[in-house]
């Protein structure tokens, strides 16, 4: 999907609301939406169309080429998130197939990144949510974070904060999602798996 036509994007951080979540694991999609609202030069607002913070801005050098773009993170929690984004994609009249969900992965080794087009939830409750609220047909950068050591159970690991060896390389790893989902956005999808599909 060639993101050529000047329409509005709507680019979700997946995660929980409040300080005590703020640095788990399954809050990744929000440190992404944070870092790409510095560098919109954004703070987020809390909506008055949905139960969400929102940032409005673009992406991209100035003129022809730079992309609106509504940066979401649900207040919602994890596995309500499909009301807020349903909501912010109604308002901004956002088809499926532009918007972004930013999301922690299990299946994939820490800090690789994959990204896609639709697809299933893969036990994911925030994605299950968006893909019960309006189908499946949005993008997903999907930001790794491995499996659970030994017999931990996932809700554990993923309601962990990363751990002191992950935390020395997740800014790096942060910041390069933020790349991916500004390559999506700016030169589609099939020009940002080739630089970050790795």
């Amino acid at each position: 999907m060639a993101a050529q036509d000047g329409g509005v994007w709507l680019v979700v951080g997946l995660g929980n609301p409040g300080p005590g979540y703020a640095a788990n694991r399954h809050n990744v999609g929000f440190m992404v939406a944070d870092l790409l609202a510095t560098r919109m030069s954004g703070s987020f607002k809390r909506s008055g169309r949905a139960q969400a913070g929102v940032v409005e801005g673009r992406i991209g050098p100035p003129g022809p080429d730079s992309r609106r773009v509504v940066l979401a993170k649900p207040m919602s929690y994890m596995n309500l998130s499909g009301g807020p984004v349903s909501a912010l994609r109604d308002f901004y009249k956002v088809p499926v197939e532009r918007i972004v969900a930013v999301h922690d992965e299990l299946d994939i080794d820490y800090g690789t990144l994959r990204l896609k087009l639709g697809g299933g939830d893969n036990g994911h409750n925030g994605l299950k949510s968006m893909t019960k609220a309006f189908g499946p047909g949005y993008h997903r950068v999907r930001f790794g974070i491995g499996r659970p050591p030994g017999r931990m159970q996932v809700a554990d690991f993923v309601l962990k904060d990363f751990s002191s060896a992950e935390r020395k390389e997740l800014d790096y790893f942060v910041d390069r999602a933020a790349d991916a989902v500004e390559s999506l956005v700016r030169d589609g999808l099939e020009r940002a798996q080739n630089t970050f599909n790795t």
